[in-house]
């Protein structure tokens, strides 16, 4: 019986993440009240409180759920010939990672983050896109300063501007995509986009 209460409690948060997912969609973050999740969830407004302090406190949870850690995305290229290859395990992660954003859940949170949300009480856009890009680039980094050792990077690429080059480059292609999805295929024309600059940032053989 506790394992199945347990079970239910998860089911009715996840219920209110999806509810608060579209109606923060449609509405923008500002406009949305928890009264109007509860009610597109089919709940009462003690339900969300008893499973998020406020509003912010659910933001933040709908962005963990669809967090992309880049060490994540670099677990996920799973190729054992890749280990010597840092520059090439890079590059598959960012396309993974560009796979990852076309599933529809992914999409609609971040847009939500980078369109739909407004400065609002103790919710700052402009901090949480910061924290997750803060954390991105030093991962970058680190992989980047691997490729820079093994003498990977053309001759006077920092991994620093290295990993400035290709974070810029996947904001650039998510703010655009993620502004009219229909104009281009994010996987595909962002895919080449990325192969393109890791051949012009690897040290010619």
């Amino acid at each position: 019986m506790p394992r199945r209460t347990k079970a239910e409690a998860k089911a009715t948060r996840e219920a209110l993440l999806d509810a608060a997912e579209e109606v923060f969609f449609d509405k923008g973050v500002a406009r949305t009240s928890l009264e109007q999740i509860a009610r597109h969830a089919g709940m009462t407004r003690g339900a969300v409180y008893w499973h998020f302090k406020n509003k912010a406190d659910l933001f933040h949870a709908l962005l963990e759920r669809v967090r992309m850690p880049f060490e994540e995305l670099i677990d996920e290229v799973d190729d054992p010939t890749l280990i010597d290859s840092p520059l090439d395990a890079l590059r598959l992660a960012c396309h993974n990672g560009l796979a990852r954003i076309e599933q529809p859940r992914v999409q609609r949170v971040h847009s939500i983050l980078l369109h739909r949300c407004e400065f609002f009480s103790d919710i700052n856009p402009l901090e949480m896109q910061n924290r997750l890009a803060c954390e991105c680039h030093d991962e970058m980094c680190e992989h980047f300063r691997h490729a820079h050792d093994q003498g990977l990077l053309q001759p006077g690429l920092s991994p620093v501007i290295a990993a400035r080059l290709l974070q810029s480059t996947l904001g650039g292609l998510f703010h655009d995509w993620l502004r009219d999805p229909t104009s281009f295929s994010l996987r595909d024309e962002g895919g080449e986009l990325i192969d393109t600059l890791f051949r012009l940032i690897s040290k010619d053989e």
